[in-house]
């Protein structure tokens, strides 16, 4: 039986861990916290609960294929509740854009905002819906491990295909002309942690996902995600260490041998899957001098993506006419992201606010549970941490809501502010980037690091930072790619890995 380290436990890490132990491996997983599932962590304050994230759920398919290949009903585990009207989009002017698939819905709404995009709405749809297939296809279960696996002609022409050559704020004028329909839509390339004036248009196929394939929320907290892969991870034999962080990696003859763990342990292992932000924790576990191809000069040279000013804000009422998710948008687009990915805080940021309790009064019962988000710039190199600074800022998004007819202040029983600054501690992220290297540079959004190390023949790669990208659904690919390679050194990939 080989023997496999996974370092971290988010659903990257989660998800490779089932996929090797149902092949009848030994997995020990190594979360340095004591959750699992990384950026998906509970937070309760007072009876408010809340997500840390991800709040917006697409493809439900990719969760429950684990549970499926694992042998067993996903609805044994967790309930899907699928959200029809899901997101209102509310400009700086009042004027409101609510998402929803329901198609009559939406071109009815179109047809009082844009006549334009009215009549272009179906197009857009079969446009964005071919994108996705086509990376469904081509680009999702594809690993990346040698040069000849970029040099693919296939992939070279499903690339040519997906629009990469045009910005994704292009893309989406070809379709709208009003200003909040185009902030509504080109707020997906947020979703890769990037900016819609740099991001390729491929990453337009989010839409397909939202307003055709559908919103979901898991009743009881979208937690609940994460919290089932770790019984079913249990259930199948893991091994699941919570407050044990590898310390590092031991390499030997370009073989990653041992582990050294918090605890004082050092473990033996015949493969190691490192999960969570490479940029982070290969140059932190691998001394450099093993890792020639990834050294910390190239490390440097990744732009990060954008990071999150995250507010919890606990009510004692329920609020009037919200939506699970709604997006309060700033009057320049364009500057605000220029702002940001210059390092500096908006003045004037977009804030969306996730509001569960909405759907599932349960998770909140005294009053509203509210995730408040603002894009955030990452830290820059050798930026302190500024309280003052961060506590200017939690009210300028007060008083930003104010302006909208949003006035939570003198509602707040339960507060918790989270900054970049956490997200670096908490998550092990590289400069608290949230979804890992930005998507602005065109190297950086196809040719995201390997899932294999070139360097270390026994040392593999899942999560955010390598491909197929950010976001829940993405890792949890990621996580099963990597296991398929793993199982490949020996020779023996099942079928439904392959």
């Amino acid at each position: 039986m080989k023997k496999i380290a996974v370092i971290g436990g988010g659903l990257g890490g989660l998800s490779a861990a089932i996929s090797l132990a149902v092949q009848n491996c030994e997995v020990h997983v190594y979360e340095k916290n004591d959750h699992f599932g990384g950026k998906l962590m509970p937070v309760t304050l007072g009876t408010h609960t809340f997500d840390f994230g991800p709040n917006t759920i697409t493809m439900p398919q990719v969760f429950d294929q684990v549970f499926i290949d694992a042998g067993e009903n996903p609805r044994d585990y967790f309930e899907w509740i699928p959200l029809k009207t899901h997101t209102r989009n509310i400009s700086s002017s009042g004027e409101v854009f609510d998402m929803s698939t329901d198609l009559d819905e939406v071109v009815s709404q179109l047809h009082k905002l844009d006549s334009y995009a009215a009549q272009k709405y179906p197009e857009y749809l079969d446009e964005v819906t071919r994108l996705y297939h086509l990376a469904e296809k081509e680009f999702f279960p594809r690993t990346f491990t040698s040069m000849k696996d970029y040099l693919s002609p296939s992939l070279f022409r499903a690339f040519m295909k997906v629009r990469p050559m045009q910005n994704m704020d292009s893309f989406h004028k070809a379709y709208f002309k009003h200003p909040l329909l185009l902030q509504t839509f080109n707020r997906y390339a947020t979703y890769i942690g990037s900016s819609p004036f740099h991001a390729p248009a491929t990453f337009a196929l989010i839409a397909y996902l939202e307003m055709i394939q559908g919103v979901y929320y898991v009743k009881g907290g979208n937690v609940k995600i994460a919290e089932s892969m770790a019984q079913l991870a249990e259930k199948r034999g893991v091994h699941l260490h919570s407050g044990v962080e590898v310390k590092k990696i031991h390499v030997k003859n370009n073989h990653a041998k041992t582990l050294i763990l918090s605890n004082g342990d050092e473990v033996e292992f015949d493969a190691v899957v490192m999960n969570g932000d490479l940029l982070e924790a290969y140059p932190k576990l691998v001394e450099e001098h093993y890792r020639p191809s990834m050294t910390n000069k190239k490390v440097e040279s990744y732009s990060p993506s954008i990071s999150a000013f995250v507010l919890l804000a606990g009510l004692n009422k329920r609020l009037d006419k919200m939506l699970h998710h709604q997006v309060y948008f700033s009057k320049d687009y364009r500057q605000e992201f220029e702002t940001l990915f210059n390092g500096k805080y908006p003045e004037d940021p977009t804030i969306y606010i996730s509001n569960s309790s909405v759907t599932d009064p349960s998770v909140s019962p005294d009053g509203d549970n509210l995730f408040i988000l603002v894009n955030a710039p990452p830290i820059r190199n050798n930026q302190q941490e500024n309280n003052v600074e961060y506590e200017r800022y939690k009210n300028l998004v007060y008083d930003r809501l104010e302006s909208f007819g949003l006035n939570i202040r003198p509602h707040i029983v339960q507060e918790r502010m989270i900054t970049p600054h956490d997200i670096q501690r908490k998550f092990g992220a590289f400069r608290g980037a949230l979804y890992g290297i930005s998507a602005n540079e065109r190297k950086n959004t196809f040719l995201r690091p390997s899932n294999r190390t070139k360097d270390i023949n026994n040392l593999f790669f899942a999560g955010g930072t390598t491909h197929p990208g950010g976001g829940s659904p993405m890792v949890i690919i990621s996580g099963r790619n990597v296991a398929r390679e793993v199982l490949k050194q020996w020779g023996s990939v099942p079928t439904q890995l392959s």
